[in-house]
C-alpha cells in the first residue's frame, strides 16, 4: 500500500477510537445537569450517587477525547498537508473557536463540576454543570459547521488555488450543516443512554437493586425512548439532504448503479464494483424511491452517473446497513425497557444481559455512520474542490506504516482499560448513603 492508502487507514483509526469520548461527553454533560437538576429538586440521594458515578466517567472520558484528539490534529500537518494549505483559511478559524469558545469552557468548569460539590455554592456547582454540557455541545456545533462544510461548501472564493471566506455565516450555516448537527447530537444522547442503561443492567445483574440502580436505568431507557424514534426521523431528512446535495453518496448507500424511476431498496447485496452489479440482492421495488423521493415512481440517480467519481460502494453500503441495523436495535430496546418499566416495574433478566452487551451500541452506530458520511465523500476531501489525493504528503510509505501499527496497538490497549474502568468504576460506586458524607478533616 502506498502513503495515500496508509495516510487514509491511519486517520480512520484514528478517528474512530477519538469520536467514542466526544460522543459520549456531549450527551453526558447533559444528563449529569438532569441528575443534578432532580437533586436539587428531591434532595434523594440517590440522584448524587448517579452524579458522582457519572463524573467519574465524564473525566476519564474527557481525558481521553482530549489527547485522542490532538494526535488527529496533528496528522493535518504530518500526512494531509495539501487540506490545510488549500482551506486552511475556513478551517483554521473554525477550529480555533472550538477551542476558544468552547474547549476553554469546558475545562475551567470541570474542575469546578468534579471537585467542587462541597466546597462552592449549591447554585455555582450546578451551573458549573451546565457550562460543560453547553461547552460540549458548542465543541460540537464548530467541528460540525467544519465537517458539514467539507461536504457542501458555500460561503467562499478560489483565489490562486486557494479558499477564502466571502461569507461566514454561509460557511457555518452550509446545507447539510443543520441536519448533520442534529443527527449528531441525537447519536450522543443515544450512545450515552445505552452507555447508562447497560452500566446500570450491569449493577442490577450483580444483584444490585437500590434506588440510584433503578433511577439510572429508567433515566436512561425512557431517553433512549424518545431519542432512537426521533432519530429515524432526522436521519431521514439528513437523507434528503444527501439526495440534493451528494447523490452520488447516496447511490452507494444503496449500491444502486442505474439511474431511473420506481427505484428499490436493497436490503442485503454484495456488490461488484468492478462489474458494476450486485450479486445475491434481495430488494424491496419500489421503495427506494418511494423513501428517497416520497414518491414510489421518483427518479434517483444512479452510480453509472458518477463513473469514477463516486465512494468506493461496498464500505458505505454495509456501514449504512450496520448504522441502521444498530439504530432500529435501539428503537426496539428504548421502546421495550421504557415500556416494560411502565407497566411492570421490572425488566427481565434476558433484557438486562441484551442491555448490558448494548453498553456500546451507541458508539457502533456512530462509528459506522461517521463511515457513511466521511468514505461516502471519497474520492473528495473537500466536495467539488480539493480532492483526497492531491492533499497527501509525499512521505515514504515505511513511515506511515510505522506510526499506524504504533496507533493501532496504543488504541487497542487503550480501549481495553477504558471499558474495563468503566465496570470497575461502576462495580465501585458509592452508595447512596455514603455520597454527601463529610470528608475526614484530616
Amino acid at each position: 500500500m502506498d502513503a495515500f492508502v496508509l495516510s487514509r487507514i491511519q486517520f480512520a483509526a484514528n478517528i474512530t477510537f477519538h469520536i467514542l469520548f466526544p460522543s459520549i461527553t456531549i450527551g453526558l454533560g447533559w444528563l449529569l445537569l438532569y441528575f443534578k437538576f432532580r437533586f436539587q429538586r428531591s434532595k434523594d440521594e440517590k440522584w448524587m450517587e448517579l452524579y458522582f458515578l457519572f463524573t467519574k466517567i465524564f473525566a476519564l472520558t474527557f481525558s481521553l477525547g482530549v489527547v485522542s484528539g490532538v494526535t488527529m490534529s496533528f496528522q493535518f500537518g504530518t500526512n494531509w498537508p495539501g487540506y490545510m494549505n488549500t482551506v486552511g483559511n475556513i478551517a483554521g478559524p473554525l477550529l480555533a473557536y472550538e477551542v476558544l469558545t468552547a474547549f476553554f469552557l469546558e475545562a475551567s468548569m470541570l474542575g469546578i463540576m468534579l471537585f467542587g460539590f462541597r466546597r462552592v455554592k449549591p447554585w455555582v456547582h450546578s451551573l458549573a454543570t451546565f457550562l460543560v454540557a453547553a461547552g460540549t455541545s458548542l465543541s460540537a456545533f464548530w467541528i460540525l459547521a467544519l465537517n458539514s462544510w467539507m461536504h457542501t461548501p458555500t460561503g467562499f472564493e478560489m483565489i490562486d488555488g486557494v479558499a477564502h471566506a466571502t461569507s461566514w455565516k454561509e460557511v457555518i450555516f452550509n446545507p447539510s450543516m443543520p441536519y448533520r448537527f442534529a443527527h449528531a447530537v441525537l447519536a450522543s444522547g443515544l450512545t450515552v443512554a445505552f452507555l447508562g442503561a447497560g452500566l446500570m443492567a450491569y449493577k442490577r445483574l450483580r444483584g444490585d437493586s437500590g434506588a440510584a440502580v433503578q433511577a439510572g436505568l429508567r433515566s436512561c431507557l425512557f431517553l433512549a425512548a424518545v431519542l432512537a424514534p426521533l432519530q429515524l426521523v432526522v436521519g431521514d431528512l439528513h437523507g434528503t439532504n444527501t439526495r440534493d446535495y451528494q447523490p452520488q453518496k447516496l447511490a452507494a448507500m444503496e449500491a444502486l448503479w442505474e439511474s431511473g424511476e420506481g427505484v428499490h431498496l436493497s436490503l442485503f447485496a454484495l456488490p461488484d464494483e468492478a462489474e458494476r452489479e450486485n450479486r445475491f440482492e434481495v430488494s424491496v421495488p419500489k421503495l427506494g424511491s418511494l423513501i428517497v423521493t416520497r414518491d414510489p415512481n421518483g427518479y434517483v440517480q444512479g452510480l453509472n452517473d458518477f463513473e469514477g467519481e463516486h465512494p468506493p460502494v461496498a464500505p458505505v453500503y454495509w456501514s449504512f446497513r450496520i448504522m441502521v441495523g444498530t439504530g432500529m436495535l435501539m428503537i426496539f430496546a428504548g421502546l421495550y425497557g421504557a415500556w416494560s418499566l411502565w407497566k411492570r416495574g421490572e425488566l427481565p433478566t434476558w433484557f438486562l444481559r441484551l442491555l448490558q452487551w448494548m453498553t456500546l451500541a451507541g458508539w457502533v452506530a456512530t462509528v459506522a455512520g461517521w463511515y457513511v458520511t466521511e468514505i461516502g465523500r471519497q474520492p473528495w476531501l473537500v466536495q467539488g474542490v480539493l480532492k483526497a489525493k492531491d492533499a497527501v504528503a509525499d512521505i515514504p510509505p515505511a513511515n506511515v506504516g510505522v506510526t499506524l501499527a504504533a496507533y493501532l496497538l496504543t488504541y487497542a490497549v487503550l480501549l481495553v482499560a477504558y471499558v474495563t474502568a468503566l465496570f470497575y468504576l461502576t462495580r465501585n460506586a458509592k452508595r447512596a448513603g455514603d455520597v454527601n458524607r463529610k470528608p475526614n478533616p484530616q
